[in-house]
This record gives structure tokens, sequence and C-alpha cells, in this order.
């Protein structure tokens, strides 16, 4: 049931740190169940509910799962490992399709804004007890925002998409809350949710968003939040069109209730227009980040809410890091403003959906159905994920496996376009055709 291990403990916290170290040693085995409630406490000596106190301390943690009948086991990939971990090595001369990365040459330099905001933070640097927020920064997001229909509100700033949506959810949900994913999804956050305590509902979504009946099962489930990629939904490319987000906000008028986030990490690199979800709920977050469009390292986003929301996120923050730099604030502020009064943002997108458009159509010539509506990632969906990966491998390109993105759909692999050149797509369409070809006698699903 847990090996050799034998769990010790008096006191539920000790209980819990014992199974969570023989997990992280590799002592319990991932799957392995864990001894009955009552069973547990007898062999111990301690009132049941002491182990039942372990046991949640442990599922909050996302070390285990309770399986109904079947009791408790550990969780298969426990939530301190990350998503990213799956992924196949890349030999010496295989081109990388598996990160997820955009395309250097589209990034802006930084070199020039970083000098100007270093000059002026030298005529006057930042202390203690300034606004955490960059006014520039800010006015430039009010404007990003209110541009595209997204409900007005207070602005803050955090390090990343991923941190902004860390924080907004732990402002208002507690460890065994369920938060409504897609599925398939961003990997890091189907890592996040079970890192919090909470439990993640899959949510089956097509081109144009979430499906409205998955949604509204999940919420009917008990689902106290909801989490929906705007546009450029990693890894499928699906963007929430006009008609889904009218039928998203009916279901959310009945469950009013919901915490909404809206990650539109896709601004700067989309052609589409964003049919917005913000405000939809009582209690609600937009956020936007710099990294696709100005650059990764960055490690900016900002984001806007209703104002307890946003309140709680900026009260957390104080405690914590306190605030994301100005000197990096300042410069995103001016890469936005050039990028937006430039069109370095709408040339990014028009290269972005060239060589998606084109890997799609080639894809669709050869008889290999995939999706990629928005974005830099195009899906794929196979049979049989490592035998594509491992195919691919073979042919000189290397896709990430679908189950770096997966709760319950179905597999694929996620082809990311933003390396490739026009020349290279037609031989990365075939190269695909080839790899996800099923064995003799079996048809393509």
């Amino acid at each position: 049931m847990t090996g050799d291990y034998r769990i010790t403990g008096r006191r539920a916290v000790d209980i819990a740190a014992g199974v969570e170290r023989a997990v992280g040693e590799g002592r319990i085995a991932p799957g392995e169940s864990l001894p009955p409630l009552r069973a547990l406490a007898g062999e111990l000596a301690v009132n049941p509910n002491t182990v039942a106190a372990a046991y949640r301390l442990l599922r909050d943690r996302g070390v285990i799962e309770t399986a109904g009948r079947r009791g408790s086991r550990v969780r298969r990939r426990p939530a301190s490992t990350a998503r990213e971990a799956i992924r196949p090595a890349v030999p010496e001369g295989v081109r990388d399709l598996s990160q997820g990365n955009p395309d250097p040459a589209l990034l802006p330099p930084l070199g020039e804004a970083l000098a100007a905001v270093a000059a002026r933070y030298d005529r006057g640097p930042l202390l203690y007890g300034m606004p955490e927020t960059d006014d520039e920064l800010a006015a430039a997001a009010r404007e990003s925002f209110a541009a595209d229909g997204v409900a007005p509100g207070p602005v803050a700033v955090t390090s990343g998409s991923l941190d902004a949506i860390e924080r907004v959810l732990a402002a208002h949900l507690r460890p065994g809350d369920t938060v409504a994913v897609e599925d398939p999804g961003w990997g890091s956050l189907l890592d996040l949710v079970p890192a919090l305590g909470l439990r993640a509902h899959p949510v089956a979504l097509d081109d144009d968003g979430p499906l409205p009946e998955a949604v509204a099962g999940a919420l009917r489930g008990g689902a106290r939040a909801l989490v929906v990629t705007a546009r450029a939904q990693n890894p499928t490319g699906a963007a929430v069109s006009a008609g889904r987000a009218g039928e998203l906000r009916t279901v959310l008028a009945g469950h009013p209730g919901t915490l909404l986030i809206e990650d539109d990490h896709g601004h700067g690199i989309v052609d589409v227009a964003l049919h917005t979800l913000a405000g939809a709920t009582g209690h609600w977050a937009a956020v936007r980040s710099a990294a696709k469009w100005l650059g990764p390292d960055l490690r900016v986003a900002v984001l806007t809410g209703d104002a307890v929301t946003v309140d709680r996120v900026r009260g957390r923050q104080r405690l914590g890091p306190g605030w994301v730099s100005h000197l990096l604030q300042r410069t995103t502020a001016a890469l936005w403003r050039r990028g937006a009064a430039g069109g370095g943002a709408r040339a990014a997108a028009r290269s972005y959906s060239a060589r998606r458009g084109a890997l799609l159509a080639g894809l669709a010539a050869l008889g290999v159905p995939a999706r990629g509506h928005s974005g830099m990632n195009v899906w794929v969906p196979v049979a049989d994920e490592t035998g594509a990966v491992t195919r691919l491998l073979g042919s000189g390109w290397a896709a990430a496996p679908g189950a770096r993105f997966r709760v319950a759909s179905p597999p694929g692999i996620r082809l990311t376009i933003s390396p490739l050149s026009p020349e290279e797509i037609p031989g990365v369409a075939a190269a695909v055709a080839e790899a996800v070809r099923p064995p003799a006698g079996r048809r393509y699903a």
C-alpha cells in the first residue's frame, strides 16, 4: 500500500510531513494508495480525526488525491513536479518546436528603452513608500483595456501572467475549492491549481473558446472560479468569439458569485479581436502580459478587475515582494507605447498568423486535422503521443507532448510556429503527417 515505508506521527502535521517527505524522496511511489483512515488511526493509536486532518493537509498541498470509495492515493504527478518536465530530450541538430517561445526577431530591442529608463532613474531613484504601480504603465494599460472594451477598474502590476492569476485565486479561494480550467490548457496553470491546494475541473473547448455547456456543468458542480484564455489559447490557439462571449456571459449571469479570470497573454501577437468577459461576475480580473510581444524576461503583466479583487492583490503583494521593479515597469511602458504607435505589434501578429496559417494549410492538404485559430501554436490530435513525438524527433523536429496540457481531453502534440521560416513549413507539415499516421490497419482518429 505504501511499500516499505511506515507512516509515523502523533499529530496531523507530523503525519502529513512524513508522508510528503517520503513521496519527495521516492519511498512512496506515485499512484500508491494510503492506508484507510481508520486503519492508520488504529496503527498510530490516534483519533481518526487526526488522520483525516493529515490527509486533508496532503490533499490541499497537492500530494494526494481522493478517489471516492477507493480511498486516498499519491498523485501520479505531485504538484511539485512541473509539467514542463514532460518533454523529450532534444538531440543536437533537431529543431525545437516545443518551447512556446516568441520569435526573437520580432521582439523589440531593449537597449534604447533601458538606457532612457536608467538615466531617468539616476536623476531620481525610487525608494520605499513610492506607489507600487508606475503611472505611465498604468495609463498605457488602461488605454489598452478600454480600447478593447474591458470594464474599467484599478490597475495592478505583477511578475507575469501566472503570478497575477495565482494572486487573484489566492485572494478569493481556499484550499479544497474548485477551479474550472480549459482542457487542454496552459500547463503552468494546470500545475498551479493543485499547488495552491485547489481542485481543477476540466472544461472542454473548441476554436471559439470554452463550451458553454461545459462551463455551466463545472459551475453547477461547485466550481468557484473560471479561468478563460481570451485569445491565442495555449495549446489550441482558440479565441473567444463574439457569439461565444455572449453565451458564456449568459451562463455566468446564473452564477454571479464566480471568480472570473480572463487571461489575454496573446495581446500584441494576435490578429483577432478581443471579446471580453470582464465584468460578467462580481469578482473578476483581466490579465495582460508583456511576455509574448515584448519579451519573457521582462516578467511584467498588468491586471485590472473589480476594486475588491485588485485591492486584495495589492495588499498581499505589499507583504511579499512589495512591488515589481519600476525599472522593468517603465521599460515595459516605453516599449508598449512604441510598439503600439509604430505598428510592431501588428507586424508580429501578421507574421505569426501567416506562419500558423501556412502550417495548418499544409497539414490539411495532407489529411491531418489540426487546430490553431490564433497565436503561435498549432495543436495536432494524435492517437499516440509518445510515438508521434518520437517519430518527429527522428525527422529532425521536436514537438511538445500533449500530456503537458491535458487533464481529461484526448491526446495530441503541440507545435510552436515562431521558430519556423516560410521555407521550412512544408517540410514540417510532411514530417508531422508521417509521424501521426497510425500503424497499418488503423484509421486516424
